[in-house]
């Protein structure tokens, strides 16, 4: 047989991925692996609105850092406009708190401070202890397919924020970014 031929008939190599965070706490986690949680959804990259009657014209659509009690946060099918929308990566990671100073880069230590991760949020659920979904792709070979096959990832379902006037955000409000499974 020759080289050409075995490479084609050879199977793909299954990646044996060790399961740290079934031993590990959040805080116990290197960088590389607090990284490779983020199941990569960017249903974090969505606007996210909070329904408050104090609110003013002024304060509307300026960020915060909290919700208090009695507010409801409602997720839209906006998202920001540095998202690829097919591939749901930031396409300026290395520099998006500083093009879009209200995104949050997530760590181990502001994790109990970032309350509008969704249910779905990998970090938030291992900090809940409900463990990793089954659509993440470290248990795929590290790729993505599962996770937008199960319909957990934003792509197809969102306009990027500078397509659309934030004045109508009511009528982007959706439900399906608290969907969640396994």
């Amino acid at each position: 047989m020759s080289k050409k031929n075995s490479r084609l008939s050879a199977k793909p190599k299954k990646v044996v991925v060790e399961r740290f965070w079934e031993t590990k706490s959040l805080n116990e986690m290197s960088r590389t692996e607090w990284e490779s949680l983020c199941d990569g959804c960017a249903k974090c990259c969505l606007n996210k609105f909070i329904d408050d009657d104090s609110t003013t014209d002024e304060t509307e659509l300026m960020p915060t850092t909290h919700i208090a009690e009695g507010e409801q946060m409602s997720y839209s099918n906006i998202a920001c406009h540095l998202l690829n929308d097919k591939t749901c990566q930031c396409s300026k990671y290395e520099q998006r708190t500083v093009l879009v100073p209200d995104c949050v880069q997530l760590t181990q230590e502001n994790l109990d401070d970032v309350f509008f991760m969704p249910p779905s949020c990998t970090y938030r659920r291992l900090k809940e202890g409900r463990g990793m979904p089954s659509w993440h792709p470290l248990l795929h070979n590290g790729k993505k397919s599962a996770m937008h096959q199960a319909g957990m990832s934003v792509r197809g379902k969102i306009i990027k924020d500078n397509d659309v006037e934030l004045d109508d955000f009511e009528g982007y409000i959706v439900l399906w970014p608290l969907n969640d499974i396994d």
